[in-house]
């Protein structure tokens, strides 16, 4: 069955803090490649309400149903922006899923710490990850070129931001997946898998780093593909 007979074939993409839009371009030519229209957002990271905002322009672009798919920080965003009346179904891409009227930081509380996902504060608020250990923490399964390019092209986010509510969460309406890396050093394995079990999520799991929105492209792009397959059927 085409997208088009399926009746979704639009895509929005959010990348998460510390990177761009540009770590999506193996799920965009995987995707494009199957029929889909496909679009980034590139976050400013400054706010919570700033990521929304940028989400929602990008969405009120869009020229029928869409899968909305978060990584890491993305997730609050989608969390919020899936609220969008164009929005058929969520995919986290390990990815935090707050509950309505939760903040990111709340996320945290009761698991393990992560210590080789080190982020450097600046007196302005705006926070980088660590050079000397963001591989490990971020980008493991990367080449060291390709995580070398992350790292220094990374955008610092506003600290405060992970202090801001959800006002509603999306996920408690539209049909929900998530792919989880089971490798992830940026989140402990026990605080993705209840976010995304209390979304109520169909989880696939992939042996990856937390950058898996670019080291595990395929499997990413096939449980969009599963989500803008069976997302109308799953509308809660």
């Amino acid at each position: 069955m085409t997208t088009t007979e399926q009746g979704i074939k639009n895509v929005v993409l959010v990348h998460g803090a510390f990177a761009d839009g540009s770590g999506w371009r193996g799920v965009y030519d995987n995707l494009t490649a199957r029929g889909y229209r496909v679009s980034i957002v590139q976050n400013p990271l400054t706010s919570l309400e700033d990521d929304v905002a940028a989400t929602m322009r990008v969405l009120d672009r869009q020229d029928g149903p869409t899968i909305l798919v978060g990584h890491s920080w993305g997730g609050t965003v989608i969390t919020e922006a899936g609220n969008h009346a164009a929005v058929a179904g969520l995919v986290y891409v390990s990815a935090l899923a707050p509950d309505s009227g939760e903040n990111t930081s709340k996320q945290y509380e009761g698991f393990a710490p992560t210590p080789n996902f080190v982020i450097d504060v600046a007196d302005d608020g705006f926070g980088f990850l660590n050079h000397d250990t963001f591989k490990i923490g971020f980008a493991a399964d990367a080449s060291d070129a390709d995580a070398a390019f992350l790292r220094d092209s990374q955008i610092p986010i506003n600290m405060s931001a992970f202090a801001t509510p959800v006002t509603h969460a999306a996920w408690k309406d539209k049909p929900t997946w998530a792919v989880i890396a089971t490798e992830d050093q940026s989140f402990d394995q026990a605080m993705l898998n209840h976010m995304a079990t209390r979304a109520g999520a169909e989880i696939t799991y992939v042996s990856a780093s937390h950058a898996l929105f670019m080291t595990q492209s395929g499997v990413v792009s096939d449980v969009i593909h599963t989500a803008a397959q069976n997302a109308f059927a799953g509308v809660r």
